[in-house]
């Protein structure tokens, strides 16, 4: 009997340390939540604070719309839609120069392309200066129109926006370099364009632009780089005109120097033809030259020959 009553209570007390292993676990799991629950929401007063330092006290704001008679979730939502459109509205006075940042006079679109034509390099740069054809294979020229050799009228489309600018070329140098400006309602540019040989008949195009933008559609334009996008694939319907076209263009020759014409398209002209003739001149002299140095050579090989012939009669007598 006393055997079996020590089993019994052998078998109730590890029953019973069972039971307080398992209550003293949960408990632990309990406060650890409770821990962690505490935590985030610390996390969340921390946060909120940090809201009210920086924000302006928007929780505060939110407080006083409960305290008024709105409901906390119309009062939350109405000031976080406040506090959107400010942050909003904000960046986009940054974007078009309406902000506290720089002035939008400072801020310009920089776009450099480079395409290989399989043209030589007069004929790339002589297509070049033929604006006026823009329009036939291009996509956003509209038009151009020369006033004179330093200025021209040109008709855009960028998008669904159309301007017009005045282009004047301040510097040309003939199979070389263009550079221009070019001045609007919508904006203003500097421009250079130039050509490089790479073979006799491959040659590489520059072009450089710096663009600044006027306007709120123009600098809605800048952000999506649609300018930039409009230059790059008329660029690429040049190097496929150019490349195919049949006839040998009339580009204009002269030479421009800082605004000015220093050499007119005729005088380029004339003075390329004379350097051809001359060129020619000079070969004619060359040949008639190398002429004149064979019969020499014929006379000598006459004269060895008759001495030859004398001096065998010579020795035969």
């Amino acid at each position: 009997m006393a055997g079996k009553e020590t089993k019994q209570r052998e078998v109730q007390g590890s029953g019973a340390d069972g039971l307080r292993e398992a209550l003293s676990g949960f408990v632990e799991a309990q406060v650890e939540r409770l821990a962690e629950k505490a935590s985030d929401k610390l996390t969340d007063v921390t946060g909120q604070l940090t809201d009210v330092a920086e924000n302006g006290g928007s929780l505060l704001k939110v407080g006083s719309r409960v305290l008024g008679g709105e409901s906390p979730v119309k009062a939350f939502l109405s000031e976080k839609a406040i506090g959107l459109k400010d942050s909003v509205v904000n960046k986009v006075k940054d974007a078009f120069g309406g902000g506290k940042g720089k002035s939008s006079s400072n801020k310009s679109m920089n776009i450099i392309e480079v395409l290989d034509v399989g043209v030589p390099l007069r004929t790339a740069y002589d297509y070049w200066t033929q604006y006026e054809e823009f329009s036939s294979f291009t996509k956003g020229v509209r038009s151009v129109s020369k006033g004179d050799e330093t200025s021209s009228d040109w008709k855009v489309k960028v998008g669904p926006s159309s301007r017009s600018f005045k282009s004047t070329v301040q510097e040309q140098i003939p199979d070389d370099r263009i550079v221009w400006t070019s001045e609007g309602a919508k904006g203003t540019t500097n421009g250079a364009v130039s050509f490089h040989e790479l073979a006799p008949t491959l040659t590489r195009i520059v072009l450089v632009l710096e663009y600044h933008p006027s306007g709120f559609f123009e600098k809605t334009g800048n952000i999506w780089r649609a300018q930039g996008r409009r230059v790059r694939l008329d660029f690429k319907h040049f190097q496929r005109y150019v490349t195919l076209a049949d006839e040998e263009p009339e580009g204009w020759r002269g030479e421009i120097r800082d605004g000015e014409v220093v050499m007119s398209h005729e005088e380029a002209l004339e003075e390329e033809e004379a350097a051809q003739a001359e060129d020619s001149e000079n070969d004619g002299e060359y040949e008639n030259a190398e002429d004149g140095d064979a019969e020499d050579e014929g006379e000598d090989v006459e004269e060895d020959e008759g001495e030859d012939e004398a001096a065998d009669e010579d020795r035969e007598k």
